[in-house]
């Protein structure tokens, strides 16, 4: 029962951060968009949390099954183990107002957990999720830059605001889908373990990943509050940190991120939403010239990024050790 009880709120936290994390930043830089509904956009962040997932699970499946063998009896505490090392690190970084990866966190420490316990680890699942991680930020700037380049381009005519905002509408759908298809699936994992220690009252190898529709809207619900507490401090800070963005800035900031992200997904491999939306930032301002990113900004959230999976990972094998000694 005790277990069970701590599986549950360890769950329940994980979402709620995620939404302050994650959450924030769709929000929060979308939300930028002159003129913006509040109620669509947090529709449209709750609507793929709850369809996608329905239809794949691949991501979420990484988590539980890609990076070390949690089929053994002491899968699920290993998982618990990480998730709360995850959470311990990013609260650490947050607290110093840096954005973090909640997925390389998490990533680094299952990975940590599961080596310090005596599981076997996954290096090649592991190195994997870290190139396509590596990977995608370079494509969210890159695509950023080339959209930033070409919104340059594109003449003014007198339906332009409406056929903009269109823009960013779709723009911000596709990046919400990518979300709900990807890094969102983190939280699905971390409940479903919940879900499975909850239902059997005892310790053991996780189950299979189940979604349903009660479980994933009561996700979507708690992930939109704890995005909802955190808006005006994660998420204009993400978009105002970097660049004064223009509507044209949102909407190829929105389209980058989507990108990169929903391209990771065909791997099954999870990438950071933050990353991808920073990136994106990134690369749109640096089509106007390097003056337009605010550059201390930026090194200090990859300085955080760079120290997010060694700390967690680290985390997870003293963590491990304590445990398999105990």
């Amino acid at each position: 029962m005790i277990w069970a009880v701590a599986f549950a709120a360890v769950a329940l936290a994980f979402v709620w951060v995620t939404g302050v994390n994650d959450g924030a930043a769709l929000l929060g830089l979308s939300g930028r968009y002159p003129r913006s509904s509040g109620p669509l956009l947090l529709a449209l962040v709750l609507v793929p949390l709850v369809l996608v997932p329905q239809w794949t699970v691949a991501v979420a499946r990484t988590f539980t099954e890609g990076l070390t063998d949690l089929g053994d009896r002491r899968g699920a505490l290993a998982f618990l183990l990480g998730v709360t090392v995850a959470l311990a690190v990013v609260a650490a970084l947050s607290r110093r107002g840096l954005p973090t990866s909640l997925t390389l966190a998490i990533v680094g420490g299952i990975g940590g957990a599961g080596l310090g316990m005596g599981l076997d680890v996954s290096w090649r699942g592991l190195a994997l999720v870290l190139a396509i991680g590596a990977a995608a930020p370079l494509v969210g700037t890159s695509v950023g830059y080339a959209l930033g380049l070409a919104s340059r381009r594109i003449p003014s005519f007198t339906g332009m605001p409406g056929a903009v905002r269109t823009a960013h509408v779709l723009a911000y759908s596709a990046q919400c889908a990518a979300y709900a298809a990807n890094d969102g699936q983190k939280m699905l994992a971390v409940v479903s373990v919940a879900r499975h220690v909850v239902s059997t009252r005892r310790l053991g190898a996780i189950g299979p990943v189940q979604p349903t529709p009660v479980v994933l809207i009561a996700i979507a619900v708690v992930f939109c509050a704890g995005a909802l507490s955190a808006v005006h401090r994660v998420g204009e800070r993400l978009g105002r940190g970097l660049v004064l963005a223009r509507p044209l800035h949102v909407v190829s900031t929105e389209a980058a991120a989507a990108a990169s992200v929903a391209a990771s997904s065909i791997a099954g491999a999870p990438v950071s939403m933050t990353q991808s939306v920073t990136a994106g930032v990134v690369g749109v301002a640096a089509s106007e010239g390097a003056a337009r990113v605010r550059w201390q900004n930026v090194l200090g959230i990859g300085a955080a990024w760079v120290f997010t999976l060694p700390l967690a990972f680290a985390g997870g094998v003293l963590g491990g050790l304590a445990v398999r000694t105990l």
